[in-house]
């Protein structure tokens, strides 16, 4: 497909995308509080955001507050998020970006991507999704969702894994007041029908607007 026809492709998905899901609702429940976002989306990593979820209702009712946290003992916070795994790292990442947030920011998180980049644990995958659910700005999350099925898709080749290049790749072809969102419910469509290990492309509604479904269904 030419640039043009994957742009055209993906806005008929898109289309279709938001009739199965009208509400493109972010997977992490952090009340829309930014530092929590932040939080969470650091004990996203290697963590499935049902976890997240749970373990994260404990420590935000310990620490309710980002000067909370901050003030907190890595050893309460690994204590609190050792079910997320790599808690070592990930509790002197939280401690630290809070500290960070509330010493150079005065608690207000940057919209800016270079800015939030320098937050320690924080890399573009989190910066964007901060960058579209907080403040509402054209954002690629590329997490493993995006990227296998935005391949299965043909939007670039499968065995691309690339999440910097298949950020870059998708924000040419998404129109920008659309990213944010379709980024959301690429998350829900592939736990419900493109999973990883046994994508249902027999009876997925937009198998024939995805090259994989297309091959699956011609066979």
């Amino acid at each position: 497909m030419t640039k043009k026809e994957k742009r055209e492709r993906i806005a008929l998905i898109i289309v279709e995308l938001k009739k199965i899901y009208p509400e493109a609702v972010c997977a992490l429940e952090f009340g829309g509080e930014a530092w929590k976002l932040l939080v969470m989306g650091r004990l996203s990593a290697q963590c499935t955001d049902a976890r997240v979820n749970i373990v994260c209702r404990e420590l935000f009712a310990k620490f309710p507050t980002c000067e909370a946290l901050a003030k907190a003992s890595y050893e309460e916070i690994e204590e609190i998020i050792r079910p997320c795994g790599l808690f070592r790292t990930k509790a002197k990442s939280i401690k630290d970006a809070c500290a960070m947030l509330i010493d150079e920011y005065s608690g207000v998180l940057p919209d800016d991507m270079d800015e939030l980049l320098k937050f320690p644990g924080v890399g573009r995958k989190i910066a964007n999704l901060l960058l579209g659910d907080i403040f509402h700005k054209p954002a690629i999350v590329a997490d493993t969702h995006m990227i296998r099925i935005c391949g299965r898709f043909g939007m670039y080749p499968q065995k691309l894994k690339d999440p910097h290049k298949v950020e870059l790749i998708m924000s040419e072809l998404v129109d920008s007041n659309e990213q944010s969102d379709l980024c959301h419910r690429i998350v829900q469509f592939g736990r419900d029908v493109c999973s990883a290990r046994a994508p249902k492309c027999n009876e997925c509604p937009i198998s024939h607007l995805c090259e994989m479904g297309r091959k699956v269904n011609d066979v």
